[in-house]
């Protein structure tokens, strides 16, 4: 009961002897509601980190599901932070060790002559086994705070891989939508072409039948050739799309299979979302996580370096057998022990652990700047997702609106040429114009559905818990 006590109340004179600043939290200046009019289908409720954190199932596109487990599991950067967390994790045992006693166990023999002319010249043995001990205690706080540092890294790592998971969910779900776009677009040029190349041939007979001028079959035929040229652009970038979702699979450029290079619709989630409130999204997003377990470690090492302007004692000692020959170490006198201890006490060193002090509080402020940056980042980000939520809603209404009538104009310009009601060039205008709102209106819903994406990726979605977290050594 009195060792007990007597551990107490060491434990407690230590951790009244901790230097350098307790982190603190900083507080984090968010306004009380977002400044953006929120879209159809946002509300401000609190939000549910469940549903967020797939998100992609929104969607309800399998294909698309599937491209982003398959890159959350084999994707080299997603692959680094594991690996640069497992680091982590390790550093933070390696730093808890440092509350515990070093023991080592040695066993030597040596052998050994004098010279004969200042004495005997018989030569000698020594067997030697045992432990050794050493064990440095932690008057100023100096493992804690090295401790606090290493748990504070580890912490950041997890965030940092949940970050990496955050913006290769989304990247993939983008270069996706790209793709589909892509396809649609190519699916609209290639239907325009068959029309074009009739309204070219109609023109070019009407001409020679002296109905139409050459000019008129000339521009026909400029019109076919120009959107011609508009194919082999997109499925330049279709294959650049398609090899770029390819690498973040981890995956060589050109592997995907007929499930992505085969058409399929832009998809396109009935969005039902709660966006909570900015403080709310901070706490979510990954990104500042870890930041601020970047300020906490930062502020940690202060006290580290801290400690080390104040005095140290170590405890060493040694338990083990010696004997002038190997059978005489099982003899009963051939015990031998020994112990010291020792305090000392920098006294000069030319301000070098002074300087160290002063870079730790630089690199704090530092951190705290960090911290600040990217919570301004966060906020502008999820303030512009919103934004481009609400204004890709009214762009792609207001397009399927000019699709309709575009294509409207061109069925009755064509039936109204052929009755040399109107001359070409009102054909030509009507026929360019359905293609350019179609293409553009496959443009606005690839937007659209871009701004989803792009807002589920500014309020923290696109993660889970991969497994529990690891035990925390205790700090004491």
């Amino acid at each position: 009961m009195g060792a007990l006590a007597t551990a107490s109340a060491f434990a407690a004179l230590l951790a009244a002897c901790t230097v350098g600043p307790d982190y603190v939290a900083p507080e984090t200046a968010a306004p009380a509601s977002w400044q953006t009019p929120l879209g159809e289908g946002l509300s401000a409720q609190a939000s549910d980190a469940a549903s967020r954190a797939r998100w992609w199932a929104q969607f309800g596109d399998t294909t698309l599901a599937e491209l982003i487990e398959q890159a959350l599991a084999a994707n080299t950067d997603v692959r680094q932070a594991r690996a640069r967390l497992r680091e982590a994790r390790a550093l933070r045992a390696q730093a808890a060790a440092d509350w515990y006693p070093s023991v080592n166990a040695a066993a030597s023999h040596s052998r050994s002559r004098g010279s004969g002319a200042y004495g005997s010249s018989r030569a000698s043995s020594f067997y030697q086994a045992g432990f050794d001990a050493m064990w440095e205690a932690d008057l100023f706080g100096g493992v804690r705070r090295a401790n606090e540092a290493a748990q504070a890294d580890m912490e950041a790592s997890e965030a940092s891989l949940r970050d990496v998971q955050v913006t290769l969910a989304a990247e993939v779900a983008l270069e996706y939508i790209n793709v589909r776009a892509l396809q649609e677009r190519l699916r609209i040029a290639q239907r325009n072409l068959e029309t074009l190349s009739d309204t070219a041939q109609l023109t070019a007979w009407r001409a020679s039948a002296g109905l139409d001028s050459a000019l008129d079959a000339e521009q026909a035929r400029a019109n076919l050739e120009q959107t011609r040229a508009e194919v082999p652009v997109l499925e330049t970038s279709l294959g650049e799309a398609l090899n770029r979702i390819a690498v973040l699979l981890a995956r060589t450029p050109g592997e995907l299979d007929a499930r992505v290079t085969g058409a399929a619709p832009i998809p396109m989630p009935a969005v039902r979302l709660a966006v909570g409130i900015p403080a709310e999204a901070l706490r979510e997003r990954a990104d500042v996580r870890v930041a601020e377990r970047n300020l906490a470690a930062a502020t940690a090492r202060i006290g580290a370096a801290e400690a080390a302007r104040y005095p140290s004692l170590s405890l060493s000692g040694t338990l083990g057998l010696q004997s002038a020959t190997a059978s005489g170490l099982d003899a009963n006198d051939a015990d031998a022990w020994s112990w010291a201890g020792q305090l000392a006490a920098p006294l000069f060193d030319g301000g070098r652990l002074r300087q160290q002090v002063e870079i730790r509080s630089a690199q704090q402020e530092q951190a705290l700047a960090a911290y600040e940056a990217a919570v301004l980042g966060a906020l502008e980000e999820t303030e512009n997702a919103l934004a481009a939520f609400a204004g890709t809603q009214r762009q792609q209404a207001a397009l399927g609106a000019a699709v309709e009538a575009a294509r409207n104009a061109a069925m009755l310009a064509r039936v109204q040429y052929e009755s040399g009601l109107i001359d070409f060039a009102t054909l030509l205008v009507a026929e360019r114009t359905q293609l350019v709102t179609e293409s553009s209106l496959a443009v606005a819903s690839a937007e659209r559905a871009g701004a989803i994406v792009r807002l589920y990726k500014a309020l923290g979605g696109g993660w889970s818990p991969e497994q529990p977290a690891s035990p925390q050594t205790s700090t004491r």
